[in-house]
């Protein structure tokens, strides 16, 4: 016994060290962290209970005779992150440069799938080359594999992505179908198609960087949802998400004890909000003021920064906020900011998060590129989200909310629970003075003083129509409050609708506008 104890011990040690000392000094100089480091540093000490240490590839072709690797270059397994279970799937890039082959594959399907049965979060840590050509076809169905297992998970546990080095060609759609994509500075980048073969193709010249690293994916393609200076940060916004978060479809997100007392009053609304419904102003303040503790995770932060989502709490309950940015493009809604809300919005939803929603919006960004683009498509996906949502959607009109876009940003009419409006809400079809030059063109055409006829007009017409008390009056909103109750009536709402129940028609699913 003490020898095939012994046996066992060696067998483990082998497998622990990976792709060997040599490989991992490779791996330091790049900056980079170990698998082993980096799930000492996420996970929960001495909770971590590994799956699959001794697999070995199948393959024996083509030199991989000679890198049969214990593990196959992906740790498993189940641990503990601040007391709360979840499953990792870890690539290990000092083993065959991480590249994904069958059994590769077979371990992170297995992972999933055992998440999905428990119920609980999955993390994926991404560091691989890619498919392991060795392999053949048998690495692009374990690909397949891998994708099915990722949509078969989509909506029943959070799945976040952590890439911490390589994702090229398939492997980046592992991660583009998880729910959330951290990225690290400078080591970490994805692409479908490398430097090499764009400039074969197109003849541009460009670096991994500027192709597919996290400043190109968390500001353009906004394919990263978060940026991290290094792996450590890294790992600190991932479990900062993970708190607001449920472990499943089923259950509630955490309620967390707070000393901010739930009838806070903040008085400092009335000055960070102007009056002027042309001033700018950053909405963050505004919804930092309202939150708990006044924090806010801000998700997507640099793409699409016209609007602003993300998470924080209200009476220690978690919930997504989404809110128009007049700090940028006027908080106006264009394609890019269409996409990043419908999507959190829908997330929010499958997860039995409360939407809070802040609206400062004076309508679709306009333009040839915003139209030839598909902005009546894009601008839908967020019109299906909010009507789709059945948890708990509390709405604020702040300031200006114009035309169809008033609609989009959570209205009464898309199912919003209770809608609330300050008394500097404009809630109209169109701004006041493009309603009057339209309204009164030919008045206008015919007078000596235009410019002061129209100024005039559109006073009075703001002060019949475009103010809360008319929307008030039809029932559009159910009340007009002073900004400074603001954080006091959103939690009285979200106790009300804490046992909300929606009936949907029975369906497969919807067709929202992709």
């Amino acid at each position: 016994m003490e020898e095939l104890i012994e046996k066992l011990r060696e067998l483990r040690e082998k497998a622990y060290m990976g792709g060997g000392p040599k490989k991992i000094e490779v791996q330091h100089a790049k900056g980079k962290l170990t698998v082993r480091e980096r799930l000492e540093l996420l996970v929960d000490p001495e909770t971590f209970v590994e799956m699959g240490s001794f697999v070995l590839p199948r393959a024996t072709d083509f030199g991989m005779d000679k890198m049969r690797f214990y593990g196959d270059g992906v740790i498993t397994g189940y641990g503990k992150i601040d007391g709360r279970l979840v499953f990792i799937y870890a690539q290990d890039f000092t083993v065959i440069g991480g590249s994904l082959g069958e059994m590769h594959a077979l371990k992170i399907v297995r992972t999933i799938e055992s998440a999905l049965k428990v119920g609980v979060p999955v993390i994926g840590l991404y560091d691989s080359g890619g498919a392991r050509i060795q392999e053949g076809v048998a690495s692009l169905e374990g690909f397949g594999k891998v994708f099915a297992a990722n949509v078969k998970a989509s909506g029943v546990i959070p799945q976040i992505a952590v890439i911490l080095g390589p994702c090229a060609g398939g492997a980046t759609y592992s991660p583009a179908l998880m729910d959330f994509v951290i990225m690290v500075k400078e080591t970490s980048y994805m692409f479908v198609t490398g430097p090499r073969v764009v400039k074969a193709t197109t003849g541009e010249d460009v670096t991994f960087e500027e192709l597919g690293g996290a400043e190109v994916h968390a500001t353009k393609s906004g394919v990263a949802h978060f940026i991290a200076e290094n792996e450590e940060e890294a790992f600190v916004i991932l479990k900062k998400l993970l708190s607001y978060l449920p472990p499943n479809n089923m259950s509630e997100p955490p309620i967390v004890e707070t000393e901010d007392p739930a009838e806070r009053e903040v008085p400092e609304l009335e000055k960070i909000v102007p009056v002027d419904p042309m001033s700018a102003y950053d909405v963050r303040e505004v919804i930092c003021k309202i939150l708990d503790d006044e924090e806010f995770l801000e998700v997507h932060e640099n793409f699409a920064p016209n609007i602003v989502v993300g998470f924080g709490r209200l009476g220690g309950r978690t919930v997504g906020v989404v809110a128009n940015q007049p700090a940028h493009l006027a908080g106006s809604i264009d394609i890019d900011a269409s996409d990043k809300a419908s999507r959190f919005v829908r997330f929010l939803d499958a997860f039995n998060i409360p939407i809070i929603t802040l609206v400062d919006v004076p309508g679709f960004l306009p333009g040839v590129d915003q139209e030839h683009g598909g902005i009546i498509r894009h601008g839908a996906k967020l019109l299906y989200a909010y009507q789709e949502a059945t948890v708990p959607k509390i709405t604020f009109v702040l300031r200006k909310a114009y035309g169809g876009a008033y609609i989009a940003m959570g209205s009464k009419s898309l199912g919003a629970d209770f809608v609330y409006a300050w008394p500097t809400a404009e809630i109209a079809v169109m701004g006041p003075e493009g309603a009057v030059r339209i309204l009164y063109k030919r008045e206008i055409a015919k007078t000596k003083n235009p410019e002061e006829f129209v100024k005039a007009v559109t006073e009075e017409y703001r002060r019949m129509f475009a103010n809360p008390y008319k929307a008030a009056e039809l029932g559009v909103i159910d009340d007009v409050i002073e900004p400074r109750y603001t954080r006091i009536i959103a939690i009285k709402a979200l106790e009300a609708l804490e046992g909300k129940r929606e009936e949907t028609p029975l369906k497969k699913h919807g067709n929202i506008p992709l």
